[in-house]
């Protein structure tokens, strides 16, 4: 009995510390507070009710997106013929040129107010983009699907519960404290990206590295 207690705390502890391993760089990756200027810029001519269904959208969209590059992502890389080691390689390359480019420009991606704004941008690319799609992609390979899913599920939840509250958040903070808790994310975001290229590396035998 006592050794199945402590079978039982071992498969929890474990699925904590994968999920939370799961959880923090999409959390980066998403950067929620960082995007909610575009959401309440774009939202400040619309009614109410008009705000929330901007933010419904854009979820469903960032959800969508989301979820068909973590479940048939594999699927085209085997078909591209690309390994996973250089899909990481890549993919790290790419989040720390977005990370580079925040630092320097203050945008990760240009934002274009087109007639579908909860679509484009909110919801794909500045959501669920190129960052988000590698890491999804990535964590896929290194834990279980379900605690990847979960963990993807609740961040979309997340930032759906903080775009709702935009004006709020941004009361809150004010533009100027938004903008430094995302600079602060795209310092993570490149210690990720790195981490990334170096695991690759070691995934195609180039080096061995413990990470």
């Amino acid at each position: 009995m006592t050794r199945q207690f402590h079978c039982g705390s071992n498969v929890v502890a474990d699925w904590w510390q994968s999920f939370v391993l799961c959880f923090v760089p999409l959390f980066i990756v998403i950067d929620a507070f960082g995007n909610l200027p575009v959401v309440i810029t774009f939202g400040e001519d619309m009614q109410p009710q008009q705000r929330r269904n901007m933010v419904h959208v854009a979820m469903l969209t960032a959800l969508v997106v989301g979820l068909a590059f973590l479940f048939f992502g594999r699927f085209i890389l085997g078909v591209m013929g690309v390994s996973v080691g250089a899909f990481a390689i890549a993919g790290g390359l790419i989040l720390l040129a977005l990370s580079v480019r925040y630092v320097m420009t203050g945008r990760m991606v240009d934002a274009v107010k087109e007639e579908m704004v909860a679509v484009v941008p909110i919801g794909t690319p500045l959501t669920v983009g190129p960052a988000t799609i590698t890491t999804l992609l990535l964590l896929a390979t290194e834990f279980r699907l379900p605690v990847v899913l979960v963990a993807f599920a609740l961040n979309v939840v997340l930032s759906w519960a903080i775009f709702l509250l935009g004006n709020w958040v941004g009361r809150l903070f004010g533009r100027g404290g938004l903008k430094a808790v995302s600079k602060v994310f795209s310092l993570l975001l490149a210690a990720i990206a790195v981490t990334m290229i170096l695991h690759g590396l070691d995934l195609l035998g180039v080096v061995n590295i413990e990470l």
